[in-house]
């Protein structure tokens, strides 16, 4: 195989992963019927905590997070004999988002990829996950907006990593952060309105 055809089955192996719909699975096992047709109508946690379910978010919070992981180490172990392991393991970090926000079993309307983009952070860097999770923590401690912290988490990590010198790691979560920006553009906007919802209200 070239470095190109690596490259891709990584992308595709994560895109697998990704595009399993945890929150529309765990909902519809709970009996909660389907959650696209309540709220923001994404299957990410956010969303499920809609239902009034909170374990059933956290659930889907946790296996979201273990998906994008998963798709990471999975190839890290399997293609351990790519030319690029690292690139290799990236692709698959990718794969994973895209599958989670567009997955193609539903019409490529997913989730916005936050715990995702912590799972794959957890998998390919301990430090840019922790600067995700204390960006996220101080700025909800500081605005309350729970889109606002992830936002600023989103940006952190490109930050953070190019201060460190990591720039391929740079590049990825910079593209991860782009895409997530894309996701929450209705949060974007009610931000700017100053209507976005506080975290423990309505």
């Amino acid at each position: 195989m070239t470095a190109v055809d690596f490259l891709i089955l990584s992308f595709c192996i994560g895109y697998l992963s990704g595009s399993i719909p945890f929150g529309l699975i765990f909902t519809h096992m709970a009996g909660l019927g389907d959650i696209r047709a309540i709220g923001s109508g994404n299957i990410g946690a956010t969303n499920v905590l809609r239902t009034g379910k909170k374990s059933i978010a956290l659930l889907t919070l946790l296996a979201d997070a273990v998906k994008g992981a998963a798709a990471v180490i999975i190839v890290g172990f399997v293609f351990t004999t790519a030319s690029d392991p690292i690139a290799a393991q990236s692709a698959a970090a990718l794969g994973a988002f895209v599958g989670h926000v567009f997955p193609v079993w539903l019409r490529f309307k997913g989730g916005k990829g936050i715990a995702v983009f912590i799972g794959v952070l957890l998998a390919l860097s301990p430090v840019a996950a922790l600067v995700f999770i204390g960006s996220w923590l101080i700025a909800a401690a500081l605005f309350k907006i729970s889109s606002l912290s992830a936002l600023i988490a989103c940006l952190a990590v490109p930050v953070a990593m190019t201060t460190l010198g990591n720039i391929n790691l740079a590049i990825l979560t910079g593209i991860l952060a782009a895409i997530a920006y894309w996701t929450h553009r209705e949060n974007i906007k009610r931000l700017v309105a100053g209507n976005e919802p506080r975290i423990g209200k309505s």
